[in-house]
């Protein structure tokens, strides 16, 4: 399928979105249609597996409705019913090779057909379709995958009967819109991460929590993939771990697997934390459409900062999990609760504790601890962190002094849904081979856009070239010495380093003056011209 017919996907589905949502939330609405959406990826994956699985004994479809989402009724419907002594050694071999189990009345087709037919039960049906995918289907992958859609919400409907003909509303659309297009993964899973571009279009500032946009995930992907000593030589050939510790819907960890896929290398397991509840289901939902399997990532829901991940807390040095690549956007200037314990934590105990009022070194700091020592780590971060002093400034010096920044990158500003403000990108290595730092001002280089600005291929390309090959370019790239840093008091501000004002024009002060000397002239002659016209009215002069 191509870009463009998944981009007619995608817009397809935002028009149904925009349609039936109604006065509803953009958010509340996002969790019931991507929830959906993934239901429909599951059950054609699992009857494309069973299909495999039963080979010549699978059930050729009676439907008279050939599109996937409306063949009714089901062959595996019709299996089940026929080989009902069969049915526990199939569901094991399905949980074996698929990783998972659905039970055929809750397969997609099965819940559209009720849709379709405004059927009572169809409420009902997905409650207990999603609770067993959640507790029964396989292990802990779902577990409570669901549990932020909330079916019987006022928000659909005040009764019972509301709620349920609001959703066959919902489901029957989505399906007739859905079903000329591809049900191929990446189909699925490109429409997915659009819906979600979108929905953090249209929500405005808390979208900020959750997605990252894609140019600007694009630009921390391509770089962390590089070689770590030689970016020149290009990108890696296999990244055995990558965290994400503020991961979000996860779309910017996909990135780095795609990109690093695009140019031939491989990535062993993939790792995302995240605090919101809802956005952690949507990153697990995320991984598994675009094709992952369970035993290829691993999220966490869990607070970064007071670090509740089991795996991130191991004392034996010997046993530390490090990460080759670490990309990550948490919140901007969150406001956090320092305190004692914390002062002694690992992560922070060898640089200091960021201020209370702003967490943006904590998150740094916390990421940094994880990085293997011939990995990239690349972070989103307020232009803050580059000058504030207090504790900050210790927390920089300490960094600086190590020689752990390699790259200062300035990004134009308005680029992102949640914040208006220039953001930088600071890209770190626990053992750089170059003793400077390299900054780029890329904030003048940008496609205006009416609401939000963006960033086309070649100013994408131009920022990663530039940090691949430590280009100097006037007015937009240069590599600092650490005796100039020490000498602007550890100061990283971009302009003082990259200037991009307009140059002063020269004055040639001698010429300005025969001009002022020229002018007063002038204007002697016509006054005295003006007073001899007052005298003459009885008026006193001017001087």
């Amino acid at each position: 399928m191509t870009q463009q017919d998944k981009n007619k996907l995608g817009d397809t589905l935002w028009v149904i979105a925009d349609q039936l949502r109604g006065a509803m939330n953009a958010d509340d609405f996002r969790d019931y249609m991507l929830s959906f959406l993934f239901l429909r990826y599951l059950s054609f994956n699992y009857e494309e597996a069973a299909k495999k699985e039963l080979g010549k004994d699978y059930p050729e479809s009676s439907s008279k409705d050939n599109r996937d989402d409306f063949i009714v009724p089901l062959p595996l419907q019709f299996w089940y019913d026929k080989n009902q002594e069969d049915i526990e050694n199939f569901e094991m071999q399905m949980r074996r090779k698929v990783h998972y189990v659905i039970k055929p009345k809750y397969l997609w087709s099965n819940v559209t057909e009720l849709a379709r037919t405004q059927d009572n039960d169809l409420l009902e049906t997905l409650q207990k379709g999603f609770r067993y995918i959640e507790n029964e289907s396989f292990e802990t992958t779902f577990k409570g995958l669901f549990s932020e859609i909330n079916l019987n919400s006022e928000k659909l409907g005040k009764t019972s009967k509301e709620r349920n003909d609001k959703l066959c509303k919902i489901i029957t659309k989505i399906a007739e819109g859905i079903a000329d297009f591809s049900t191929d993964t990446d189909t699925l899973g490109d429409a997915y991460e659009y819906l979600i571009g979108k929905f953090a279009a249209g929500s405005g500032k808390k979208a900020g929590e959750f997605y990252t946009p894609q140019q600007i995930s694009t630009i921390l992907s391509r770089i962390v993939i590089l070689d770590t000593q030689d970016p020149v030589r290009g990108p890696k050939s296999k990244l055995d771990k990558v965290l994400d510790f503020a991961c979000g819907s996860g779309s910017l960890l996909l990135n780095v697997r795609t990109k690093l896929r695009e140019n031939g290398g491989t990535i062993g397991k993939i790792y995302g934390q995240e605090k919101n509840v809802t956005t952690y289901n949507l990153a697990r939902m995320n991984m598994l459409l675009h094709g992952m399997k369970d035993t290829e990532f691993e999220i966490f829901h869990g607070d970064t900062l007071l670090n509740q991940w089991d795996i991130l807390n191991e004392m034996n040095p010997s046993k530390k999990i490090e990460f080759d690549a670490i990309v990550a956007n948490p919140p901007f200037s969150l406001r956090w609760e320092p305190n004692d314990t914390l002062a002694e934590d690992f992560r922070f105990k060898s640089h200091g504790l960021s201020p209370k009022s702003a967490a943006d070194f904590a998150f740094l700091l916390h990421g940094f601890h994880f990085l293997a020592k011939e990995g990239t780590m690349a972070i989103i971060l307020p232009h803050g962190v580059l000058f504030r002093g207090g504790a900050e400034e210790r927390i920089r010096t300490k960094l600086l002094k190590d020689n752990n920044i390699d790259t200062v990158i300035g990004l134009p500003s308005n680029l992102f849904y949640s914040t208006g403000i220039p953001v930088c990108i600071l890209v770190l290595k626990k053992c750089k081979k170059e003793d400077d730092i390299l900054f780029i001002n890329a904030g003048e280089h940008y496609e205006k856009g009416k609401r939000q600005n963006s960033l086309e291929d070649k100013h994408i390309d131009k920022i990663v070239e530039t940090y691949q090959h430590r280009y100097e370019i006037e007015r937009y790239s240069r590599k600092v010495s650490m005796e100039e840093i020490v000498k602007n008091g550890y100061n990283l501000n971009i302009s003082r380093y990259v200037d991009i004002s307009d140059d002063e024009v020269p004055i040639d002060l001698k010429e300005v003056n025969k001009k002022l000397i020229s002018i007063n002239k002038i204007i002697k002659t016509n006054t005295d011209k003006h007073n001899e016209f007052l005298k003459e009215l009885g008026l006193p002069p001017i001087n």
